[in-house]
């Protein structure tokens, strides 16, 4: 019996070191479509060719409901039995997407309910993808039946890496249907349990808009800056239940069917047609890896995109410690190695997976013109080439990856801030990139989280235009900054409560005794039309900050009183001196407001003074132009963004790892590549 136990404990230990081991690795594959045509002799060329390429993974079965259930409850698996099986034999691991949209169109005739309906009541015949009413009862009812299916079907394949789960979730035109309607009417029901909870929740008081039954309740018109705004933030947190409710729903599924399973979704929940609350499923742990797609652009001179798409994977990421998939990769036009210049910038936030979009260059569709890795006629280009060599060297330094970021400044999301500063000119979207650029540049970690789900265990904090101020929200900040915590909030923070009303108290609402100040309202710097609002941040405008002059622009600035906050910056160049950056202590910590929306230019200076008080961790000291982490104690990465030679310091010995050389003290990184150093 002890010997059993010993043994058993031997093959338990062995098993976790294959765990770890396999945690380290990275993916380079790309998105198959064999359902275009089924030609099985065609998919053992490709497959020879991924295999050729050094490709461990592809993402199959998006898209494409009504190819393995052609008529309703006929479902027919043996073609891509064949797919699987030999993905399996080259040794290709396969994330197997269960793809609930676009619903297939004999569905939609079944039940004419899914389609969706214009703000004007008219049907919509599904002429295109996502043409679907997700929270409909009988679409959910057929595509969890179709889930269970599939993972059933799917669950013990050993080619299968991962199930997908939707793609784009967040997507597609909102419906206007009548169904839509009385499906809010009982989420309005169940929220407010009495007429008179709703009435004052939505101020109906106002515009003769009481409400006596809540069967007369109607749905927003179309656009989030038209009609009341307590309706328009009730109904968008509606729809992102429903988007949210279909998605459990399907990780239900698998985890039932292929418990330990891995998932994965190729997300986008912001999506201007169908904005949804993701914070939901990536703090909900069920989600075991988050995804993107990664779309720079084509330029490798011009860095905005690569910068974009990293905010993209941050934004998805949230808190999660996991690995992050890049589900999918651009190939479309993208110049000579931009592709591979994007794939080591992504492994700085944390990516595991470069899976290219697309394989081959599309036939038909929606999306023909765009281009692969195979030319139209199925002949290998240059990006199968390109991606061949990510594969290549990606294998020389897997086993130091995934990277692990340890972040000590924390950035504020809030779904119900985005949707309802769509009527400023900085949305909270922008604000937030703003302030997730400051530490790109710095080569920095961050995070972006969701305060009410956040422990907040960050030295910083940055509350970056959250302009719905909940109470649970409210409380952790002032908890935050009273535990020692230090914060900054830009304008914009703190608007309205969670029902959308404007605090009829001082602002910032509910934390203007933590901030130590009174916002009395705003200014224009001036007159702003709705051409000028879409396309320039406002007049420029001159600050004094701590003794020195900061230049930035903005269309409006916040008329600040202090009521005990030290002002730390004035703007200068207007009529008179406004204070506009203050701090406050509060408990143990410190409170800051900028009276400005989030900028470089003015967040810059007060950043990097906070780094130096708060001791946080720096990023590797780089010439400007290089991406860089310290991946480990002796590992760093290096990606020159620029096209000159970028000379990197550093003293003593050390070895690239990306093309075996070594260097005594400083070395240099050629244009736009990458280099990967262990320090002997």
């Amino acid at each position: 019996m002890k010997i059993q136990l010993k043994q058993l404990l031997i093959i338990s230990t062995l098993l976790l070191v294959v765990l770890s081991v396999k945690a380290q690795e990275l993916y380079v594959g790309t998105n198959y479509h064999p359902h275009d045509d089924k030609d099985q002799e065609k998919i053992k060329k490709d497959i020879g060719l991924m295999k050729a390429a050094g490709f461990k993974v592809v993402r199959m079965g998006h898209l494409a409901w009504d190819s393995y259930e052609p008529s309703e409850g006929r479902f027919d698996f043996k073609w891509f039995d064949f797919v699987m099986d030999m993905m399996n034999k080259a040794g290709i691991k396969v994330i197997l997407d269960i793809a609930i949209r676009p619903a297939p169109v004999w569905l939609h005739h079944k039940y004419p309910s899914i389609d969706v309906t214009s703000p004007g009541g008219v049907a919509q015949y599904p002429n295109h993808r996502y043409m679907d009413d997700v929270g409909d009862p009988m679409y959910q009812k057929y595509a969890v039946r179709y889930a269970d299916t599939l993972t059933k079907h799917y669950a013990k394949h050993p080619a299968l890496l991962a199930f997908g789960v939707d793609n784009e979730p967040g997507d597609g035109p909102i419906s206007y249907s009548e169904t839509v309607r009385k499906r809010f009417v009982v989420w309005l029901m169940k929220k407010y349990a009495t007429i008179d909870n709703f009435n004052t929740a939505w101020a109906t008081q106002r515009w003769s808009r009481r409400i006596n039954d809540f069967d007369e309740v109607g749905l927003p018109v179309a656009g989030e800056k038209n009609g009341a705004p307590e309706k328009i933030l009730d109904f968008r947190r509606f729809i992102s239940d429903e988007v949210n409710q279909i998605l459990f729903k399907v990780l239900d599924r698998v985890n039932t069917n292929a418990p330990g399973v891995l998932t994965n979704t190729n997300a986008w929940y912001f999506s201007w047609m169908r904005y949804f609350d993701y914070s939901e499923i990536a703090y909900s742990g069920k989600m075991a890896r988050e995804g993107c797609g990664y779309y720079p652009g084509n330029s490798l001179t011009t860095n905005w995109g690569v910068m974009n798409a990293n905010f993209v994977i941050s934004r998805n990421q949230f808190e999660s410690t996991n690995p992050f998939w890049c589900s999918e990769f651009t190939t479309m036009t993208a110049v000579p190695n931009s592709i591979r210049k994007s794939a080591y910038a992504t492994l700085m936030y944390g990516n595991q997976m470069v899976c290219g979009w697309t394989w081959q260059s599309m036939w038909s569709g929606e999306e023909q013109y765009l281009e692969g890795m195979l030319d139209w006629d199925g002949t290998p280009n240059r990006k199968y080439e390109e991606y061949k060599k990510i594969a290549t060297e990606f294998k020389k330094i897997e086993k130091y990856f995934p990277y692990k970021a340890s972040p000590e400044v924390g950035l504020a999301f809030s779904f119900p801030s985005q949707i309802a500063s769509s009527s400023f000119p900085e949305a909270q979207d922008q604000q937030l990139q703003s302030c997730w650029n400051l530490f790109h540049y710095r080569n920095m970690d961050s995070r972006i989280l969701e305060i009410s789900k956040s422990s907040l265990k960050y030295k910083l904090l940055f509350v970056p235009g959250v302009t719905v101020m909940d109470e649970t929200t409210a409380n952790k900040i002032r908890d935050f900054v009273k535990n020692g915590g230090t914060v900054v909030m830009t304008s914009n923070s703190g608007v309205v409560d969670e029902t959308g009303k404007v605090f009829a108290s001082t602002h910032p609402g509910r934390l203007s005794d933590v901030f130590g100040i009174r916002v009395a309202g705003y200014e224009e710097t001036e007159q702003m039309n709705e051409i000028s609002r879409a396309s320039l941040r406002g007049k420029k405008i001159e600050l004094n900050y701590m003794g020195k002059t900061i230049g930035t622009e903005s269309s409006r600035y916040d008329v600040i009183e202090s009521k005990g906050a030290e002002i730390l910056g004035s703007i200068t160049s207007l009529d008179k001196d406004y204070p506009i950056i203050t701090a406050n202590k509060y408990g143990k910590g410190k409170a800051i407001y900028v009276g400005l929306p989030a900028s470089g230019e003015v967040l810059g200076p007060l950043l990097d003074k906070l780094i130096d008080e708060l001791g946080i961790k720096k990023g590797p000291q780089v010439p400007a132009g290089v991406m860089a982490r310290q991946i480990d104690k002796n590992h760093f990465l290096y990606l020159n963004v620029t096209g000159e030679p970028k000379e990197i310091p550093m003293n003593g010995k050390s070895e690239s790892i990306l093309f075996d050389k070594s260097y005594d003290g400083n070395f240099t990184v050629a244009p736009y590549e990458p280099e990967f150093i262990e320090i002997k």
